[in-house]
């Protein structure tokens, strides 16, 4: 018996090379880890469980068969992030360029169909030359494999995806449909058609980073939710998101510890808002003392910068935050800050996260490229995804709510559970000058100093309608609060909403407007 289990020893420490010394050699000289040293610096030490380990490959065509290494370029396996389960995968690129076969394929399926039964997150460490060619078609029909999989289990169990080296062709759908795709900067890049592609169909000439590095993806196309300077600060910051979801749709996310008896009022939040309405301020300010420690992930940072998201603690529950930023574009709501608001949106209300919405919005930006472009479809997920939303939902109006954005904005009109203002919130159709304008049109045409005339309507119009106490009369704002009482009003808030029941009509599914 002492031989076999020698050979197994062998066999396992053969399995662990992969591609072999030379190539780990050259993926370090890249900068870049091994699929198992990734899974190391990931989770919990001595947690990770490998599966399929002695897999490989069953092609034999362009001398496949004399080619056949343990584990066919990906490592698979279920471990721990501080306690709490996961199943992940890795691809390793010393073997075959970590391309992607039918056995490759079955072993990311497994673990995927387990991970469903089973309750709990995927995390996918991509780092791929995409299809493996010798296969053919074989090889498309793998990757099928994992998108059915990736939209079957949308939803249902969180999945994240970490691009970690190239990502191409087809390969990019995979982590496209997941909830959350973290990129290197400088190393780690996703496109369709590579530059070489580009070049011979449109003439352009583009390099690898500008056409699909982290940051093009993190601040121009969307596509990447966080991009980072090394691995080493992905590792720890999946491990961070992770902090705040729960396992699947029927888990919640896990509370902390949180001392109630302490002073819970924010002098500072008094002196946020500037005395001039169209003065902007920084909203992270507001988010950084209204949360538990300052502490926030926030989610595609750099990409459409006039809505902010991301994830965060009040009295030690998880919160997704949506807030609009006055300091870009004056907070308002364009194409893109819709559609990343909305995802976003979704994403908490799959996994049982409550929502928190700050509000200073002067409305949707007006002008041809929007509106050509699709604004209001583009719009409506935001608007849709709010209705939608059967999670806690409380908003506070920091100053502007105008027109058809403060109705998008998580209002009391479309299950906002709590709705609080500040004095300085203005509520009203538009912003002052221009409901003035239109109103009082001919009376200020005809006076005779007509700037003086524009003044005194301007001022009783402000004195009537920018201010929260309309809404607040109506019911449409539950109250007018001080700023340093926010953080206590939100903590009994969302401890009162934790045994919230609240439901859609029963239908197949819903058809946001996409």
């Amino acid at each position: 018996m002492k031989d076999k289990y020698k050979k197994l020893n062998k066999i396992r420490e053969e399995a662990k090379l992969g591609g072999g010394e030379k190539r780990i050699k050259s993926q370090h000289d890249k900068g870049k880890l091994t699929a198992r040293e990734r899974i190391s610096l990931l989770v919990d030490e001595g947690s990770f469980e490998e599966l399929d380990m002695l897999v490989t490959h069953r092609s034999s065509d362009f001398g496949l068969d004399k080619q056949k290494i343990l584990g066919d370029g990906v490592v698979t396996g279920f471990a721990k992030i501080e306690g709490r389960p996961v199943a992940l995968f890795s691809q390793d690129f010393t073997v075959f360029g970590g391309s992607l076969s039918e056995a490759h394929a079955e072993k990311i399926c497994k673990i995927m169909d387990a991970a469903m039964k089973i309750g709990i997150p995927v995390i996918g460490l991509n780092d791929s030359g995409g299809a493996r060619i010798q296969e053919g078609v074989v090889s498309l029909g793998a990757y099928a494999d994992i998108f059915l999989r990736n939209t079957l289990a949308s939803g249902v169990i969180p999945q994240i995806s970490a691009i970690l080296g190239p990502c191409a062709g087809g390969a990019v759908y995979s982590p496209a449909i997941t909830d959350f795709v973290f990129m290197v900067k400088n190393s780690s890049h996703m496109f369709v058609t590579g530059p070489n592609v580009v070049k011979t169909v449109t003439h352009e000439e583009v390099t690898f980073e500008d056409l699909g590095g982290a940051e093009t993806h993190a601040s121009k196309s969307g596509v990447a939710h966080f991009a980072y300077e090394s691995e080493i600060e992905i590792f720890e910051n999946i491990r961070k998101l992770m902090s705040f979801i729960p396992l699947n749709w029927k888990d919640k996310p896990h509370e902390r510890k949180f001392d109630f008896d302490q002073n819970l009022s924010v002098p500072a939040l008094d002196e946020v808002i500037p005395d001039s309405p169209n003065k902007p301020y920084d909203m992270h300010k507001v988010i950084n003392l209204l949360l538990d420690e300052g502490d926030f992930l926030e989610v595609h940072k750099s990409y459409a910068p006039n809505i902010i998201c991301g994830l965060g603690r009040v009295g030690g529950l998880s919160v997704g935050v949506i807030a609009n930023q006055p300091s870009v574009l004056a907070g308002v709501l364009d194409i893109n800050a819709s559609v990343k608001g909305a995802r976003f949106i979704r994403f908490c209300d799959s996994f049982n996260i409550p929502l928190l919405v700050l509000e200073d919005v002067p409305g949707f930006l007006p002008g041809t490229e929007q509106e050509w472009n699709g604004i209001i479809r583009h719009g409506s997920k935001l608007l849709f995804a709010f209705c939608e939303a059967t999670v806690p939902k409380v908003t506070v109006i920091t100053r502007k709510a105008y027109g058809g954005a403060y109705d998008v904005m998580n209002s009391k009109h479309i299950r906002g559970d709590f709705n609080y203002a500040w004095p300085s919130a203005e509520i009203a159709v538009m912003g002052p000058k221009g409901a003035v304008e239109i109103i009082f049109k001919k009376e200020i045409d005809a006076a005779e100093d007509r700037n003086k005339k524009l003044e005194e309507k301007l001022s009783e119009y402000i004195e009537k309608f920018a201010n929260p106490y309309i809404a607040a009369e109506r019911g449409y704002v539950d109250d007018v609060i001080h700023p340093h009482e926010t953080r206590l009003r939100l903590i009994n808030a969302f401890q009162l909403l934790k045994t919230k029941v609240d439901s859609n009509p029963r239908k197949k599914h819903s058809n946001i407007p996409l």
